[in-house]
Parts: C-alpha cells; sequence; structure tokens
C-alpha cells in the first residue's frame, strides 16, 4: 500500500434467485465444489449492488459467513461488514433461515444443513469515505484503493467488499458471474471464462477464482473506461482509467507507465515477473462524494490507484510514477518473500508480521532507488527526496522498535506511526544498500539480497517470521545484523550522516526549492477554528515567492482564484495550492488589519533555507567509488 497526502496535507495539519438442488458434500469436502457468486450491477438500486452466495450443501447444523475485518496490505481495520443490508439465508424451498448476526462482519446461520444460498445487499465505501474526509490509518473506512464504489458510469470492485466468506470453505474454488449492462466496459485481474451477452442489454461475465485469496487478490473496474494495452518485455500491461469529465486519458498515461515500467523491470532483472499487469486509475472528481483518500494497493498481478483529477498531466505522470512504482515492487516483496501471517492471512482476526521495514519500507525505497540508478531522475532529485524522508521521520517516534511496531500495527500507540513505514522504512532500506556495497566491494546490495530470499522462499513458501533477522545476518554480514538489531530491533535512531560519509556525501545547509504552502515539509498556513479563518504563519517569510509579493505572517487568506477559502473547502482548495507549478497564473486575496491585499501574479519558482545533501569535496577514492556503485554512475 502506498498513501500519499494531498487534501489531507491542508486539511489535517490545519486543523490538528439461484436455488434448485446441489451435489451433497461436507465441508471438508467443498474444495470440489466451487462456490458459485453473483453481483448484479444491472440491479442496482438505491445506490446497493445485489449479492448471492451459493456455497453447496452443507452437513453441519451452523455456519459462519463472514466479510473481511481487515484486508491484506491495509494495515488497519476496514469492517466492509458495516457496508451489508438486507441480509437473508435461505433454505431449499425458497424459505428463509434463521441467522445471528455475531459482530459487525459475521453471520451465524443455523439449520445450515438445509441452507440453499444467501442474498444481501452492498453499498459502497467511496461515499462513506468522503463523508469522513478519507480513509486509510486511523480512519474508520477502507481507503480508498481497497474500497468500493457503485455509480452509474463506474464501479470499482475489490471483491472483499461484495463477496465474504465461510469460515470452514477459505480455501473452496469461487465462481464469480457479475451482471453489467452490455454498454460498460470491463477489465479484470481474475482469469474470465465466459462472457455472454443477452437479449435484454446485459452481459454475463464468468470468473474463477482457486480460493478466497484471489477473490480478494484480484480487482475489477466496470464503466466509462479508457483502457490501453502494451508490452513491457514479455509483461502484458493493461491500463485501465476513469476521468469523470475525460480530462485524463489512458494513452497520454502509457507513455509515462512504459517508461517507468521499462526502467523497473531492468532495476529487477532476472527476479520472477507476471505475464499480465494491471493498472487500475479511478480519478476523483471535485463532487463531494468522490474519496478523498489518495494512493494505491498492491496485489500480485496488479494495483488500484485513486489519485484527484484536478491534477495537471505533469503532476498526475509525477505521482503515478510514485505510486505506481511502490506497488509494482511489491511484487519482490511480500508477494514473493514473505512471512507465515501474511501467507494464513486471518481476514477478521489477523496477527501482524514484525517485518514492514521489508514489506513496505523496503518497497519504498526500491521505488527511489530505481530512478536514479535507472537514469530517469538527477541526482539533485534523489538526495531531496532522501533528506524529505529524514525530516518526515523525525517527525515521527524516532525511538520505537520497528519490529515491534510492525507486529502491533493495529494498536495505540504503534496505529498513528504507520506513515514512518514510507520514511524511515525507506531509509532503512538505504541504509542495507550502503552497508551491502561496503562490505562487498560493491558487488551485493538490497535487491541482490531480496533475490536471495525470493529464491529461497517464493510466494508460495513463508519464513518465519522470528528467525528473518538471523537468517539475514547469515546471509550477508555482520555489519547488517548488527545494523538490524541495534536501529530495527532496537531502538536506537540511525544517524544517517554516518552512512552519508561511507558514501561521500555530507549534509549542508542551502537555499532549497519548495512549494507554495510549505517550507520544506512545514506548513506555513494555519487555521483558526474559532474564527473560521485561515491564515500565513511567520514561515511564509521565509518563503521566498510569497514573502517577495509583499505577504507577512498573520495575513488572512480570503480567496484563491475566485473561490472563497473557509474550513469547510480548505481540503479542497488547498490540494489546489498544492500542486501549483512555475508559470501558473493565481489570484490571492488577503486581509490584513481590516484591508484586502490582493496579488495577481504568475508563481516563479519559490525558494527557502534548507538542508541539501551534496557531495563531500573531501570525499576519498573509496567512498566516491562506493557512491557511484550505490547510484549507478
Amino acid at each position: 500500500m502506498k498513501k500519499i497526502i494531498y487534501s489531507a496535507i491542508a486539511f489535517s495539519l490545519l486543523l490538528t434467485g439461484c436455488n434448485g438442488s446441489k451435489s451433497t458434500v461436507g465441508n471438508d469436502l467443498a474444495l470440489s465444489n466451487p462456490i458459485e457468486t453473483k453481483i448484479e450491477i444491472s440491479k442496482v438500486k438505491d445506490d446497493q449492488v445485489p449479492v448471492t452466495i451459493n456455497p453447496g450443501r452443507f452437513t453441519t447444523e451452523t455456519v459462519t459467513y463472514r466479510l473481511p475485518r481487515v484486508v491484506q496490505g491495509t494495515y488497519s481495520v476496514s469492517d466492509f461488514g458495516k457496508y451489508i443490508e438486507n441480509f437473508k439465508a435461505f433454505d431449499y424451498k425458497g424459505n428463509e433461515i434463521a441467522f445471528t448476526k455475531l459482530d459487525t462482519n459475521s453471520w451465524a446461520i443455523s439449520n445450515a444443513t438445509q441452507l440453499d444460498y444467501i442474498t444481501y445487499n452492498v453499498n459502497d465505501t467511496f461515499d462513506q469515505e468522503a463523508a469522513n474526509g478519507g480513509g486509510g490509518i486511523g480512519n474508520e473506512v477502507p481507503f480508498s484503493p481497497s474500497g468500493t464504489n457503485i455509480e452509474p458510469t463506474n464501479y470499482v470492485l475489490n471483491l472483499h467488499g461484495f463477496i465474504g466468506y465461510f469460515d470452514s470453505l477459505k480455501n473452496s474454488q469461487y465462481k464469480l458471474d457479475v451482471v453489467a449492462p452490455s454498454s460498460l466496459v470491463r477489465t479484470s485481474a481474475l482469469e474470465e471464462t465466459n462472457s455472454k451477452a443477452m437479449d435484454n442489454g446485459q452481459t454475463v461475465s464468468s470468473y474463477f477464482a482457486p480460493r478466497y485469496f484471489d477473490i480478494t487478490d484480484n480487482p475489477m473496474f466496470y464503466g466509462e473506461l479508457d483502457v490501453e494495452e502494451f508490452l513491457v518485455g514479455d509483461i502484458k500491461i493493461v491500463l485501465s482509467v476513469f476521468s469523470p469529465t475525460g480530462v485524463h486519458k489512458a494513452s497520454t498515461i502509457k507513455d509515462v507507465m512504459f517508461k517507468m515500467m521499462q526502467a523497473q523491470k531492468k532495476y529487477l532483472g532476472d527476479i520472477n515477473s507476471t505475464p499480465r499487469y494491471d493498472i487500475y486509475l479511478y480519478l476523483a472528481g471535485n463532487n463531494e462524494d468522490a474519496p478523498r483518500g489518495f494512493g494505491a494497493l498492491e496485489h500480485h498481478t496488479s494495483t488500484v490507484v485513486i489519485l484527484p483529477e484536478m491534477m495537471s498531466e505533469e503532476a498526475l505522470a509525477e505521482s503515478m510514477i510514485d505510486v505506481v512504482s511502490h506497488e509494482f515492487f511489491h511484487i519482490v516483496t511480500p508477494l514473493s518473500v514473505h512471512s507465515e501471517d501474511v501467507h494464513y492471512f486471518d481476514y477478521n482476526d489477523p496477527t501482524f508480521s514484525k517485518h514492514l521495514w521489508m514489506y513496505e519500507g523496503v518497497t519504498e525505497y526500491f521505488a527511489t532507488h530505481f530512478q536514479i540508478y535507472e537514469g530517469l531522475q538527477s541526482q539533485e532529485d534523489f538526495y531531496a527526496k532522501i533528506l524529505s524522508k529524514i525530516n518526515s521521520a523525525s517527525a515521527m517516534n524516532d525511538a520505537m522498535s520497528f519490529t515491534e511496531m510492525s507486529e502491533n500495527i493495529l494498536e495505540d500507540p504503534y496505529a498513528d506511526q504507520y506513515i514512518n513505514v514510507y520514511q524511515k522504512g525507506a531509509l532503512i532500506g538505504m541504509c542495507i544498500d550502503i552497508l551491502m556495497r561496503e562490505a562487498s566491494n560493491g558487488n551485493r546490495s538490497m535487491l541482490s539480497l531480496m533475490k536471495e530470499l525470493s529464491n529461497k522462499y517464493g510466494k508460495n513458501k513463508p519464513f518465519v517470521d522470528d528467525n528473518l533477522i538471523t537468517e539475514i545476518t547469515a546471509m550477508t554480514y555482520p555489519s547488517v545484523g548488527a545494523f538490524l538489531d541495534t536501529h530495527v530491533v532496537g531502538n536506537t535512531p540511525i544517524n544517517y550522516n554516518d552512512f552519508f560519509k561511507k558514501v561521500g556525501l555530507q549534509v549542508s545547509e542551502a537555499k532549497i526549492k519548495t512549494n507554495y504552502i510549505q517550507n520544506g515539509n512545514a506548513l506555513i498556513v494555519t487555521a483558526n477554528p474559532n474564527e473560521g479563518t485561515i491564515f500565513f504563519t511567520p514561515l511564509v517569510e521565509k518563503n521566498s515567492f510569497w514573502f517577495e509579493n509583499g505577504v507577512r505572517a498573520n495575513d488572512i487568506i480570503k480567496s484563491i482564484d475566485g473561490e472563497a477559502v473557509s474550513l469547510q473547502n480548505a481540503n479542497a482548495i488547498f490540494t489546489k495550492v498544492f500542486m501549483w507549478k512555475p508559470g501558473t497564473k493565481i489570484n490571492v486575496v488577503l486581509v490584513r488589519d481590516g484591508k484586502e491585499i490582493v496579488i495577481n501574479k504568475e508563481l516563479t519558482q519559490s525558494y527557502t533555507m534548507g538542508e541539501t545533501l551534496n557531495v563531500n569535496p573531501d570525499a576519498t577514492e573509496a567512498q566516491n567509488n562506493l557512491r557511484k556503485a550505490w547510484l549507478n554512475n
């Protein structure tokens, strides 16, 4: 998963009939009897989709059916059972059977030997998420890329939001029929076995899943989609885009994805890959029920991405590189290298691995490092990203054991530290990479280590969680083991200067580029909830664009580009400001001492003072050579 902060950067920080006879099978024999499921998009009513589940005949008196409480890759409680209404169970004569709702996500059905099928309606999560300010860590609704959408022009079918499982049948095969208007374009990472057009203008698309995991691991898009297919080596990439106004096209995004994924495949080398990879991009509009949890969620052969449609073509390309590269690198870990907690995942009561530093952190490091290593990014930009992650990590609890945090990620005080997996987690990957290259004269790296682990384990063989650090130490060098024990298992903060010195770099203060609501990572705007105003802080005077145009501390922001600014719409407005680029014409009205001040300008690059990472002129030849091996230059 990769969660990125756009709107939240402003808001959260500012406002601190399927009956019939079936063969008789016991629960333990159900593997040979696929569970028949149906999602009827063609029968949506009141924004709800009807679902039918036909499991086959049970031989036990009581069975339990569940929707996932937690889905893999999210590290938060989603409670998809909250979105189920009108749950009913029927016997073979069409009569309703009694059931008991055990909790938010679970239904116990008595007299199960007579159970024929169950039905219920599913609400989507996007509407609820919009009302709650965006899903994900610390929120009460699913993170958008793991969520669901039901609207006439688009259906985001993360199947774990529609289809559940019986406790005893998670390893049973699934047959899924999706009934939808024939006019809708459809794409699916799940294997389609048949498609039949009906006389009533509907099409029944049939899919097969070997087990429940494959239901949760293969999302679908239906709707007014723009779809492009292309090859990256021997991998078929299917890019499906939903843009409400049609402003963004799959053909344009395809060029960006091709160049990026070609570089990724080169970076990965001979590591196992998939024959097909789906990218589902949902671009959220400005309507009030649009999702606001921007980012992506990985699957074995696909990723679901949610981003704002208001982004410029350039900003969208930049964000797609950021999030899709991260998700694609998940084919290494946890998809190819993972613990028993991941392999035998319990959707209702999961346990979590200690190794988020590897699953999310190393993945994020690869997504950052490959860009400089394959020549997609300048050294200046790469160094700036590294320093940004250090600054962000320093705002978190830097003296917390990463393995302890990972294992208890749903609990306080660890849940609030999750975002650090993309910051310090990536920096842990960087440090191990440097240590590996130092100890091997540049011949081994973090990537080569992950390849070795992938060859040892792979997607069908999990490692024992408690043994991983010991195994890595044995496979690598004492310096790597000591680092992991001290800074990952232990709670000692990392002195990054020690690692920069190894590669001939130094940190110094200089003028750096920034945007128009931050100096580096520090916001220059805040809010007065009592008066309902948003104003500039004293930090604005260290932001060159605003200061040079006369803006001062405590200036109230009345309107931006003709739109009045309030606490209610700050989320949307400052999302736009965050994405401003030099050359954009702006009109900002401020209020100072009761008088209006108008700034009607074309944006120039804004600067502030901050730390930079650069080559130490006194670096030794060995340090310079190690840096060149690290960065491939």
